[in-house]
């Protein structure tokens, strides 16, 4: 038969699952290690102030787009008060209202974010802004940096750098002097910044962010300014021109307005606090599939129920056991009892560790065939047969569980979990191979068997391989095309070399 076929639905699983793989690690970030952490922020917003028995309706901005950061969860503490939160273009806002309060009230949003590279963008187009008026000489002043600036700039990204960049010279000339004196703070050189832009025309607004400092009990917020460019908005640190979002600094919210606004409530007080923790990347990556809306980031095991997810934890291995069987049999030539039954002893290896469970295989087999062979001699049929063996097995493990109970190993009373059906057919199958081929093909089957079980514990209660079929079981689609082509292999064996090594020392004496 021709391999095109087999060539092209190998290579396709291959390929399909390997994509689907590099897709979830590198775009969705998902981790190749199990356990592997990142540093991730709590920041707590305590919204105080008195109320007087009257009704009272507070409202607080809360993080809506966080570039650079993607939110893990977020909580609301408003006692009895309603919630109601609202979104408005890139801004996002939390409403309480409550029909009469007395006293002391506090109100609390916090959001955990940590760091990700799934990207932002802002909704927001903004119109072009009129000039604004001033008064002279700051008119004449005003008008003369713009050309300057214009002169020494080619797009809205450079005219906003070189805008900021006079401002804050120490070598000004007498212009700039003349307008750096209407601003002093960092706020008034944004709202500064702003009008000088808004001259040329150019859409602003200001960007306030949170500093992500560990153990701050008073943050406070800083304000950037963003000036769009028709395509897109930019960032820039009033402060020095330095473009983009600084490091550590998690988006509030965007505009002019006031952090909150509380009816019927005085001395209002807003409290930002910050904490750093340590998460795993996992969950990080399931977060950001969701955010994305990924669809196959959105398809993982993880939506189980948790019995499911340990169901599955250990049916995922058993294609990985099953191809180890495939590799030992095809290409070095290990002779087993059938394809399976290696790998189920295997699993059953997984609860009673490997030197246990060998002793118990080994003893329980052993104990079997001698039954087996004396069953021989009752002439029994097949089917009664296996029967007989199969109630002996049952009955040799609950001796076996109940003696070491007593004697306190607890180890061995997972023997129970080994596979009754198929220590009743690996006894049966043993003792007629070794009927019908010698002792010697029985034992070389059987402790290929066993030697294959021992290869295939190691392989499945690998904890790195474990964690990556479960996260990542579009693996089995690769191991569906390796499969594929190995079961296209018809060349030599690796322990035929020892049937052959006779005919090269009669050749070589010859």
């Amino acid at each position: 038969m021709h391999r095109t076929p087999l060539i092209f639905w190998s290579s396709l699983f291959i390929v399909i699952g390997m994509a689907i793989f590099l897709h979830k690690s590198i775009q969705l970030d998902f981790p190749l290690v199990p356990d592997k952490e990142t540093e991730a922020w709590t920041v707590q917003a305590r919204l105080s102030f008195d109320a007087n028995k009257r009704n009272v309706k507070a409202m607080l901005y809360i993080p809506s787009l966080t570039p650079g950061y993607s939110k893990l969860e977020e909580y609301f503490i408003s006692g009895k008060y309603g919630l109601n939160v609202k979104q408005s273009d890139d801004n996002k806002t939390a409403n309480w209202a409550i029909r009469k309060a007395e006293g002391e009230q506090s109100l609390y949003y916090r959001t955990t974010v940590t760091k990700s590279g799934v990207a932002t963008k802002w909704s927001t187009v903004p119109s072009y802004p009129a000039a604004p008026s001033f008064e002279e000489p700051y008119a004449t002043a005003i008008s003369k940096i713009i050309e300057d600036v214009r002169s020494q700039s080619a797009d809205t990204y450079t005219f906003t750098y070189e805008l900021i960049s006079q401002l804050k010279s120490s070598d000004a000339n007498e212009n700039v002097s003349l307008i750096r004196g209407l601003a002093d703070s960092n706020h008034e050189i944004a709202d500064l910044v702003i009008k000088l832009l808004s001259v040329a025309h150019i859409p602003t607004r200001k960007l306030w962010t949170i500093v992500l400092t560990d153990g701050a009990n008073n943050a406070h917020a800083k304000v950037l300014i963003q000036a769009y460019n028709g395509e897109e908005w930019l960032t820039f640190d009033p402060k020095d021109g330095s473009a983009g979002i600084p490091a550590n600094h998690l988006v509030w919210k965007i505009g002019d307005e006031p952090f909150y606004e509380v009816i019927n409530g005085k001395n209002v007080e807003l409290q930002f606090s910050v904490t750093k923790s340590y998460i795993e990347v996992l969950d990080v990556a399931k977060q950001n599939a969701k955010q994305t809306g990924s669809f196959l980031g959105g398809l993982t095991l993880f939506a189980l129920p948790v019995q499911s997810q340990n169901t599955y934890s250990l049916l995922l291995m058993v294609p990985l056991g099953a191809l180890l069987v495939v590799f030992m049999r095809t290409f070095i030539g290990v002779q087993t009892f059938g394809t399976f039954m290696p790998i189920l002893i295997a699993v059953a290896f997984r609860e009673t560790q490997l030197f246990w469970g060998v002793v118990l295989f080994t003893g329980i087999v052993f104990a079997g065939l001698l039954i087996r062979f004396y069953l021989e001699n009752l002439r029994l049929l097949l089917i009664p047969r296996l029967t007989v063996i199969l109630i002996v097995v049952v009955t040799m493990m609950l001796l076996i569980s109940l003696i070491t109970s007593r004697l306190g190993i607890d180890r061995l009373l997972s023997i129970s979990l080994f596979p009754m059906v198929i220590l009743a057919m690996t006894i049966e199958r043993m003792s007629i191979s070794w009927e019908e081929s010698g002792a010697q093909s029985a034992l070389i089957q059987g402790f290929g068997s066993l030697v294959v079980a021992c290869f295939g514990y190691l392989l499945m209660t690998n904890e790195h391989l474990s964690y990556l079929m479960f996260v990542y079981p579009e693996l089995l689609l690769v191991l569906l095309g390796i499969c594929l082509l190995m079961g296209r292999y018809t060349g030599y064996r690796l322990s035929e070399l020892m049937r052959f090594r006779e005919m090269k020392s009669v050749k070589n004496k010859s």
